[in-house]
């Protein structure tokens, strides 16, 4: 802090009224680079940000896409088969929810860096736990592992909840609303990956002999013989909860760099501040998160719902209509019998394992998470947005319960479908609920920076995020009301 002080020069920042995003396309990105309080673009810094989105939503969709793995778990305890997903969302949202609401009120004393590179700790214990028990114990009780998971996820959702609060204030602070979208572009990622490598490795690893006389979905689902119990479903989940944390390693590593660049924005930031400056040279100060800490003051909740109502709400509205989709996909088999004979269009005669539970379901999980990739990204290189029109938004978030009732016209359960195609499924229902999903979400995440002032964007990225968990936890809670479908 010293060389802060020494090279500390009055200058009168002009504190001009922050305006949301226009249509007028004459305001240049040259202006928008140069002012004050933004950083300079970097596609370095985006891909960085998105690895942490990655990160971020990754052990979330790995509960999701793991479904399978944990159904042959829970095989000999009929309730908490047909509730284990219902109650693996609603721990990880409620965890999550109460996360954010404890950070959203610790503002001014915030360390956001540390709170991303906690959540990143305990997001490799308990994916490392969560592999090891692939492997071992796997002689305990439906009911010991399922309390065991609730554990996983819930410290899990509270890592997540420090990641959120941390990673959107921490892009916030940049001033680039291309950051914001770049979180949300990985959350897209990290939903796609879990369900591509389950799919992989599930076909990978060599399928054990099935007796045709069993119930074709719980021999699939558990891929097992008495000789080999479980051993491919064991192997699978292995792969991809180490995956995990591969993944939350590699992005503690590239964060380090973000943090630097950080501290050298912030800096300079303070050194424009008249005020700051003041207080700097008046106080004894021996940190620059001290001195960030001393320039960030605290805004409430409802003084940026003030601000932010309509965002906000579309936000809840989406991702709570969002929640019921892992508890249908779950549940939604294909249409062709694996059983059965299959003939390709190539003219091959033998059964594609791809119709088999075990990759179906993450198959559908897979389709939804490519249409939400392509959403988030999309406000990149959309050449119109409603950032500047949050009652459309609003419309939007709302218009989007159509898709609820299409899930009824598919194979649930493997007890028939209204409409016979998978090709429907995946590609009317699934496709395009995450692609509403990806736009509206990524859309109202960015609008939030440009309609309150540089010096709240911090605190209303934190507040985003929030309304973002809350419209999950009650999304999650609501989907018991189909989890008996």
């Amino acid at each position: 802090m010293d060389r802060l002080k020494n090279f500390l020069t009055p200058v009168k920042a002009t504190d001009e009224e922050y305006e949301p995003l226009t249509d007028d396309s004459s305001t240049s990105e040259e202006e928008g680079e140069t002012c004050k309080d933004q950083a300079a673009f970097s596609w370095i810094e985006y891909s960085i940000f998105v690895l942490i989105g990655v990160a971020m939503l990754w052990a979330w969709n790995m509960f999701l896409a793991a479904a399978p793995y944990f159904q042959t778990r829970f095989e000999s305890n009929e309730w908490i088969l047909a509730n284990s997903q219902s109650a693996i969302l609603s721990v990880s949202t409620t965890a999550n929810i109460l996360a954010l609401i404890v950070l959203m009120n610790i503002q001014s004393s915030a360390n956001y860096p540390l709170r991303i590179k906690a959540s990143l700790v305990v997001t490799i214990a308990v994916f490392g736990l969560l592999a090891i028990s692939t492997v071992a114990f796997r002689d305990v009780s439906a009911t010991t592992y399922f309390v065991f998971l609730l554990l996983m996820v819930g410290a899990s959702a509270w890592a997540s909840g420090m990641m959120q609060n941390g990673a959107f204030a921490f892009a916030a602070s940049f001033g680039r609303p291309e950051y914001t979208q770049a979180i949300m572009a990985g959350h897209g990622v990290a939903g796609i990956l879990p369900p591509l490598t389950q799919i992989i490795s599930y076909l990978a690893v060599p399928q054990p002999e099935s007796n045709p006389s069993q119930n074709t979905t719980t021999t699939t689902l558990a891929s097992s013989t008495p000789n080999t119990p479980e051993a491919q479903p064991s192997t699978s989940a292995f792969i991809y909860f180490l995956t995990a944390v591969i993944i939350s390693l590699a992005t503690l590593i590239a964060f380090y760099p973000l943090v630097t660049r950080h501290n050298a924005l912030v800096e300079s930031r303070l050194m424009q501040d008249e005020d700051t400056q003041q207080q700097l040279l008046s106080q004894s100060i021996t940190s620059l998160e001290e001195a960030e800490r001393l320039h960030r003051h605290f805004v409430s909740p409802s003084q940026l719902l003030r601000k932010l109502n309509w965002i906000a709400v579309s936000v809840f509205l989406c991702f709570m209509v969002a929640m019921f989709f892992p508890v249908f996909t779950a549940k939604i088999l294909s249409v062709h019998d694996p059983d059965s004979s299959f003939t390709s269009p190539a003219g091959g005669g033998s059964t594609s394992s791809i119709f088999a539970p075990a990759a179906f379901i993450p198959l559908g999980f897979f389709f939804w998470n490519l249409g939400d990739l392509l959403g988030r990204v999309s406000p990149m290189f959309l050449p119109f947005s409603l950032r500047d029109r949050p009652l459309a938004l609003f419309a939007v978030a709302v218009a989007r319960l159509v898709f609820l009732p299409m899930y009824l016209l598919c194979n649930i359960r493997g007890k028939g479908a209204v409409v016979d195609s998978d090709l429907f499924y995946l590609l009317v229902v699934q496709l395009p609920f995450g692609l509403t999903n990806g736009w509206l979400g990524t859309s109202s995440m960015m609008a939030a920076g440009e309609w309150v002032d540089e010096g709240e964007r911090e605190a209303a990225g934190g507040f985003m995020s929030m309304c973002q968990v809350g419209g999950l936890s009650v999304g999650s809670l609501a989907s018991f009301s189909v989890a008996g479908i």
